[in-house]
């Protein structure tokens, strides 16, 4: 430990010992609440005992509502001295005499106590309550991805019951698989370090486990094992009934959130309307002479924003994007390189140990730098955010000859007189030069990894069949290769070719999965490669693989189809606000300033003798029509973004996926704001 961390430690120990008095003062060590606290805090991996936790959340809390009662009461009393003249009334109670003077004289200063009493308890609230709510929401996460890889773990234990592994080589097992079954593998761990550190036999470690873990699914999962365990009934079938049902219950849980995407996508169209009714009230008050231009700017800058990143916060809550990275490694706990963007290599394990890799791996480098030249393209389709090291100083070049030559505006009332150009020097060409490139090596990207995962049941059903006639898994991996066309084939054709040059089959299995690095991908590769550690003929193992996949595409699929409405919902929304905008620029702003010009060229007399005319220049000349000009097609615009957004997180769990639409709606709302 360093000497800052050991000094952190040690002042947080301190602070947390000072206010432990306080704690044994305001919470019962045996109360509910401290119990709650407890079993979160064990829930949440957070190695720390509910005594000194929450001393420090007291110590936080205390400190927090002692700056912010200063900070109040000095807020207050500066407004009296500021902004009140004289005593304020409050309740206008009959008071006469002494009362009413002694009233009088305490008023103010029990207004400021007051204000300082409540921003201390606001304060200490937000601190107590900021970190007491951190393992709820630890505890929370990890029973998402707990719930969430519970049905491929389960898989991953049939099969190695099925390919003859007992119960202990199973728990095991699936404890050092945490590259690819995550919390679930954590939880197995603390079983394997109750029986081996702390003489604790495997059932009790199991009951144990069953009480800690914050996931019901799986605390459920481990009673009915312990209660197979204890009576010697069989494991093999227990799991393959619980693959089943937990397949079944993946199944029924996506269903769930499909109908929550959908409710959220109605009123994702509902309030998206909002910003635009507000802001024609906004322009009917200014042609009644009330102007709200702040009220204006904060609906277009501020407000529509602000409800595209509500939904987004939404809709985090509710889907479940792919957990895990889809790295393996060849060793527990080994950080293999192959995930890193510069990494070399096999060649960086052996650097440091004698001068010859040193020389190997600079002439290493050099040959991947010559390679990554050659192929720039297949470089940014592996690594499409790269791109963006190019088309960033490329949209600062731009922008400067923008700048230099005068299209791009530097003020607000440049930018009122041509805000279509200006807003496309400074807002869509930097959106095109990063934009399109991005969405093209990111859709590449998507695209050759799915083409891997499109074939994947498919080719393990044949190699299912293939191993069930008495091929071992490497014959039937050429099997397949050489009767099946696609990208996986070819791969499998890779790996065949990797084993007869001395490469275990185990390693070959992990660089083909880590070249590709798909979380469903990563599961399938570990459950056959650990099961063909023990024997060539796994059929079984083979079998249950293609079921898990199978599930994983009916669930894709699904989710697909579901989505796509959901994404047309958003995107005619968008369609139909920017038609409203647009027939009130051409029918409401043009009438406008016609209305102005000819006002401001006919004469006193003439606009006194014609009443109707008079009166609509009156509306007119309240209107800044092109302040609403430029508003209305940065509205458009912003709605533009929004929606992309939106609609690609809704899609793919991904910001990245809604490039495509960030890229495309902006540009409707261009063509139509340049053409009207």
């Amino acid at each position: 430990m360093s000497t800052e961390a050991a000094g952190g430690q040690f002042s947080t120990d301190s602070i947390s010992d000072a206010f432990y008095p306080l704690y044994r003062y305001l919470f019962d060590e045996d109360g509910d609440f401290t119990a709650s606290i407890e079993t979160k805090l064990a829930q949440a991996r957070m190695p720390q005992t509910v005594e000194m936790y929450l001393s420090r959340a007291l110590a936080v809390g205390v400190l927090c509502g002692l700056v912010l009662w200063i900070v109040g009461t000095l807020g207050v009393y500066m407004v009296f001295q500021l902004f009140v003249q004289g005593t304020p009334t409050l309740l206008g109670l009959p008071l006469e005499g002494q009362a009413l003077a002694f009233v009088q004289a305490i008023k103010i200063p029990a207004l400021i106590l007051i204000g300082g009493l409540v921003f201390g308890a606001i304060g200490f609230s937000l601190g107590f309550g900021t970190l007491l709510s951190v393992p709820y929401f630890k505890a929370g996460e990890r029973k998402r991805e707990i719930n969430v890889l519970l049905s491929d773990a389960t898989s991953f234990m049939y099969a190695l019951s099925v390919g003859g592994l007992n119960q202990l080589e199973i728990l095991e097992a699936i404890a050092m698989a945490d590259d690819t079954y995550g919390e679930v593998s954590k939880e197995f761990q603390s079983i394997i370090r109750e029986t081996q550190y702390f003489d604790t036999d495997y059932r009790t470690a199991i009951q144990n486990q069953s009480t800690r873990t914050p996931s019901d699914e799986f605390s459920q999962f481990l009673t009915d094992m312990l209660s197979i365990v204890n009576s010697g009934g069989n494991m093999t079938k227990f799991l393959e009934d619980q693959k089943d049902k937990q397949m079944r219950t993946s199944k029924q849980e996506q269903e769930t959130v499909l109908e929550t995407l959908e409710l959220f996508g109605e009123m994702f169209m509902t309030l998206s309307l909002f910003p635009l009714l507000l802001l024609i009230i906004l322009v009917i008050m200014s042609m009644m002479g009330q102007s709200q231009d702040t009220l204006l700017y904060a609906t277009v800058y501020g407000l529509i924003p602000l409800v595209g990143g509500g939904f987004l916060v939404m809709i985090s809550t509710v889907v479940q994007d792919e957990v895990g990275e889809g790295y393996l490694h060849k060793q527990r706990g080994d950080s293999s390189t192959s995930e890193s963007l510069f990494s070399l290599g096999l060649v960086e394990q052996f650097t440091g140990s004698y001068s010859v890799f040193h020389r190997i791996k600079g002439r290493e480098g050099t040959y991947e730098t010559i390679q990554m030249l050659k192929r720039p393209h297949l470089f940014f389709r592996d690594h499409p955010l790269m791109v963006l090291c190019i088309t960033i100083p490329m949209t600062l070049v731009f922008m400067a000859f923008s700048v230099l030559g005068g299209w791009a505006p530097l003020s607000l009332e440049a930018m009122k007189e041509a805000p279509v150009r200006g807003t496309f020097f400074w807002l869509y060409l930097p959106l095109y030069i990063n934009g399109i490139p991005l969405t093209a090596f990111y859709e590449w990207n998507i695209r050759h990894r799915r083409s891997i995962v499109g074939k994947l049941s498919e080719n393990l059903r044949k190699l299912s069949s293939a191993n069930d006639t008495g091929m071992t898994l490497l014959e039937s991996i050429k099997s397949v290769s050489q009767t099946s066309s696609g990208r996986l084939a070819d791969e499998f054709e890779t790996m065949h070719a990797k084993v007869n040059y001395g490469t275990s089959l185990k390693d070959a299995l992990y660089e083909f999965n880590n070249k590709y690095h798909m979380p469903r991908l990563a599961r399938t590769v570990k459950l056959i490669a650990k099961a063909q550690e023990a024997s060539s003929q796994i059929t079984a193992v083979l079998t249950t693989a293609a079921q898990a996949s199978e599930n994983q595409d009916d669930i894709a699929r699904d989710r697909k189809s579901r989505t796509r409405m959901q994404v047309v919902i958003i995107i005619m929304t968008f369609l139909t606000l920017l038609a409203v905008m647009a027939i009130l620029k051409v029918k409401f702003l043009g009438v406008m300033a016609g209305l102005a010009e000819s006002s401001a060229g006919s004469g006193g007399s003439q606009a006194a003798g014609s009443g109707g005319v008079g009166g609509g220049g009156g509306f007119a000349n309240n209107v800044d029509v092109p302040l609403l000009d430029m508003l209305f097609f940065h509205a458009v615009t912003f709605q533009a973004i929004v929606s992309g957004i939106v609609a690609g997180y809704i899609r793919d769990v991904s910001i990245l996926a809604g490039m495509k639409f960030i890229v495309i709606l902006p540009t409707f709302a261009l063509i139509v704001f340049m053409v009207i």
